[in-house]
């Protein structure tokens, strides 16, 4: 079973992978933004728009407990962040750069909680076929 850490750490990796390899030809496009958006697409493919959006909500909202300057983030109807680059940019000049970590990682535990860690390893490495992820069902055990 996975633990809040063990998501944190996935989430901290993603971000880190992202913005190394990542798409970089919106410079205006944070790392955050980009998982964030490379997981609702399948997301929403997988549960539809309401199902991403209640699951996202949810993420937000225990990511809000944690770290209250994400009040000012929010889901939009079709699922996607709203005001998190204002806030990423109030971050950079604050030195604290936790909350994009937060809020996937509580998005990535809710994956696991309702779709299992089997599918939600699965999801993760169609998103990022390149990365390698450290599981059970993984033979080179090699981490991203």
């Amino acid at each position: 079973m996975t633990n809040f850490q063990q998501t944190r750490g996935m989430a901290q990796r993603l971000l880190t992978y992202e913005a190394v390899t990542g798409d970089t030809a919106v410079p205006s496009e944070s790392a955050s933004l980009r998982v964030y958006e490379k997981l609702r697409r399948p997301l929403c493919a997988l549960t539809g728009v309401a199902g991403f959006r209640s699951l996202a909500t949810r993420a937000l909202t225990l990511a809000k407990a944690e770290a209250p300057s994400l009040s000012t983030v929010q889901i939009t109807i079709d699922g996607k962040l709203q005001g998190l680059r204002e806030l990423e940019s109030q971050i950079k000049k604050d030195g604290a750069e936790q909350e994009d970590t937060i809020l996937i990682a509580q998005l990535l535990g809710l994956l696991f909680t309702f779709i299992g860690e089997a599918l939600t390893l699965r999801l993760l490495r169609d998103v990022w076929p390149e990365a390698a992820f450290d599981d059970p069902y993984s033979a080179n055990g090699r981490k991203i």
